[in-house]
């Protein structure tokens, strides 16, 4: 066979036909994927949904509400983080573009007409969708509803520290320096001035005073690494008997635990309240549903444990050591805080508190990390609340493959045959272990015959 050669200049034709396009063998993941979303009539279910948001007749040509989110779903199973690479990597792979929907002889979707469509689609059409999701997990027996665990983590925004201006003045931050500077006697300040009068100030990053321009939903917080950026706080309600998220709230980063809490408690119930009512999956849920909260030791206060002893949900929430405590005039927060501190300390408290460490932190993993959204693209809440609802949704999806095929993510099966080599080698010295277990009690059967022969 002879050697071809790369010409410099390789002349393109100038018509192709659709049937003589590179053809490529459709994904495993996303060829099951796609029938999932089609066994449960997804595209007419988003179209309904999305109808209102879009013209009959004028207009510029639209991105479909099925390809849409879509999309949004390629950017959890991929790892993309932003709007702008989910574009690029859909329009460069075969694969992706024929899970999404798109002809051979079809331009795919740029980055503006994404952003451009989620601008166009509420918040509460995404919402709908989520709880689309959830109804399918239900509907392949994946949702008790019975026992869910809370918890939160930050998410980096796109605004940078050095943007942030003084609320009252609009100063930015070496500005309002200089002026300090100034007040204290230095004339022309330095920036080494500058830099040791900043080290001695305190409370001098505060959300009371500052804000960015650009983002002002953007809190100042202190990340799990200890630096300090401006962040977003997303909070995960999820189902402790299957793992999936129930619900997903995005907050002020600056808020704490105690008070974000409810909020993501009555989202969840609302979306496990559509599932109830929904004819096909409303004997799914467990009788008792919604009937059991656990949380870490940052959920708790007096507050928390009597809102949620008034919504009839049972608190498992670790107790911090806040010594011996006074409870004149507040007999009603001592009963609620007793109760709670009897559950934790029982045996299905204890191994609660094991299970919240292993499921809530494994959504954190996959939705964030491997997931790729630790640090958003997007500002405002609404517009990343709107993707985060379908990346965790994604990420429920996932838990219904993994139920269908044994794989959650389309990039597990690039590993498939190292595990098949692995599972075979364990095979292999599980059944060698046992041949020489067999030969050795051979062995000692035959000492005491040769011994008496030997007599």
């Amino acid at each position: 066979m002879a050697m071809g050669k790369r010409k410099k200049h390789d002349q393109q034709p100038l018509f192709v036909a659709s049937a003589s396009l590179p053809q490529s063998a459709s994904h495993p993941f996303y060829s099951k994927l796609n029938q999932v979303l089609s066994s449960g009539k997804f595209d007419e279910f988003v179209q309904g949904l999305c109808a209102k948001f879009y013209e009959e007749k004028i207009g510029r040509p639209s991105l479909a509400p099925g390809k849409y989110f879509r999309l949004l779903l390629i950017g959890y199973f991929e790892g993309i983080d932003s709007e702008r690479g989910i574009a690029w990597r859909c329009s460069d792979s075969l694969s992706l573009r024929a899970f999404v929907g798109y002809r051979l002889d079809e331009i795919s979707t740029e980055h503006s007409t994404l952003s451009r469509t989620r601008r166009l689609i509420d918040l509460e059409t995404h919402r709908d969708v989520f709880q689309w999701v959830l109804k399918v997990l239900a509907d392949h027996d994946l949702i008790s509803g019975k026992t869910v665990g809370y918890d939160a983590t930050t998410l980096e925004a796109n605004a940078a520290m050095r943007s942030i201006v003084r609320k009252d003045t609009q100063q930015n931050y070496q500005e309002f320096l200089t002026d300090l500077a100034k007040a204290s006697g230095i004339e022309t300040p330095t920036r080494e001035d500058l830099a040791k009068l900043d080290r001695t100030r305190k409370n001098k990053a505060s959300n009371d005073d500052w804000e960015n321009p650009h983002d002002p939903d953007a809190k100042i917080a202190k990340m799990k690494d200890g630096s300090t950026h401006l962040a977003h706080k997303a909070e995960h309600a999820v189902d402790m008997d299957s793992g999936a998220v129930l619900a997903v709230t995005l907050q002020g980063a600056n808020l704490g635990d105690t008070t974000t809490i409810m909020e993501t408690v009555i989202a969840a119930t609302e979306n496990l309240r559509s599932v109830a009512d929904d004819p096909r999956t409303q004997q799914k849920l467990d009788e008792n549903w919604m009937s059991e909260a656990v949380t870490d030791k940052g959920y708790h206060s007096n507050a928390t444990m009597m809102d949620l002893k008034e919504m009839n949900i049972r608190s498992y929430v670790s107790e911090p050591d806040r010594g011996r405590r006074d409870w004149t005039d507040k007999p009603d927060a001592k009963a609620a805080v007793y109760a709670n501190r009897r559950r934790v300390r029982g045996n299905r408290g204890k191994r609660l508190m094991r299970l919240r460490g292993e499921l809530i932190e494994r959504t954190f993993a996959h939705n964030y990390e491997t997931g790729a959204m630790r640090r958003t693209h997007l500002k405002h809440h609404e517009n990343i609340s709107k993707r985060l609802l379908i990346h965790v949704g994604g990420f429920n999806l996932g838990l219904v493959m993994r139920r269908l095929t044994g794989i959650g993510k389309p990039r597990r099966l690039q590993g498939l045959p190292a595990r098949v080599f692995a599972w075979i080698w364990s095979v292999w010295r599980l059944v060698a272990a046992i041949c020489s277990i067999r030969v050795n009690e051979s062995d000692q059967n035959t000492i005491p015959t040769l011994a008496r022969l030997a007599a």
